[in-house]
């Protein structure tokens, strides 16, 4: 009895693991057949150019002379995509399959950290609170993403079910939390700075312990430095003509 009593203290007392972000997708989901990556940039150029020449022909648009054009361009690339080994149709018929691989791919949750509890790092997204008042927040392993960069796949997102003793201060705030984590997919339409964002995420975890990882002043910095950043980008792409409010 005091062995086992012994055993069970020590468990209790390991600290709780450290998630890597990596280790979230299902590996099992991950290796599956692509042939569109496979194709080289131009081979991908041409197969993109075929189609869209296919449709114009399947419309009844564009003069006899620009019709008789889009054909001999059309027959050009695809003896050209021939000529590489690559067969334009039997590509095109693959891509219900493919695009079925992808998705369960980016969904698909690795079964064995269903229901552990962890330790992880990344960035908070404030949301608006549950049906039932629970404050909620999402955790993404990058900055910028949802907002300045697109949305991470749902397996690289995180559901938070906070207490009341935290909620997020601002978009991104740095933290580490640990919480149970569990395979338990949601869809939810978040306002993002101006607009709405699709918020999939195939993790929740319920946090059990927040630490913000930089203080106020910390995070002014930041905020300032990420949107000099992005000023710069805008102006580099508009030639100095668009500004940042």
């Amino acid at each position: 009895m005091a062995a086992l009593l012994m055993m069970t203290f020590v468990a209790d007392a390991m600290p709780d693991e450290t998630l890597d972000w990596a280790e979230m997708p299902d590996p099992a989901a991950q290796a599956f057949e692509d042939p569109f990556r496979t194709l080289g940039p131009e081979e991908f150029d041409d197969l993109v150019f075929a189609v869209r020449l296919r449709g114009r022909l399947q419309q009844e648009i564009g003069t006899p002379d620009e019709r008789l054009k889009w054909q001999e361009l059309l027959a050009e690339t695809e003896n050209a995509l021939a000529a590489k080994g690559v067969d334009i149709d039997w590509l095109l018929d693959q891509r219900e399959a493919v695009t079925a691989r992808r998705e369960r791919a980016a969904t698909a949750g690795n079964p064995k950290l269903d229901g552990r509890s962890f330790t992880v790092s990344g960035y908070a997204i404030p949301a608006p609170p549950d049906s039932d008042g629970q404050p909620v927040a999402y955790l993404v392993p990058q900055l910028g993403m949802c907002s300045h960069f697109p949305p991470p796949p749902p397996n690289q997102m995180i559901r938070l079910k906070l207490d009341s003793d935290w909620v997020p201060r601002y978009m991104h705030q740095p933290i580490r939390v640990t919480g149970t984590l569990a395979i338990a997919p949601s869809d939810q339409m978040v306002m993002v700075v101006d607009g709405f964002v699709p918020m999939r995420a195939t993790f929740q975890m319920n946090a059990e312990k927040v630490e913000a990882l930089e203080d106020a002043q910390d995070a002014q910095n930041r905020i300032e430095t990420l949107t000099d950043r992005m000023r710069a980008v805008r102006h580099r792409k508009s030639g100095g003509s668009d500004q940042l409010d």
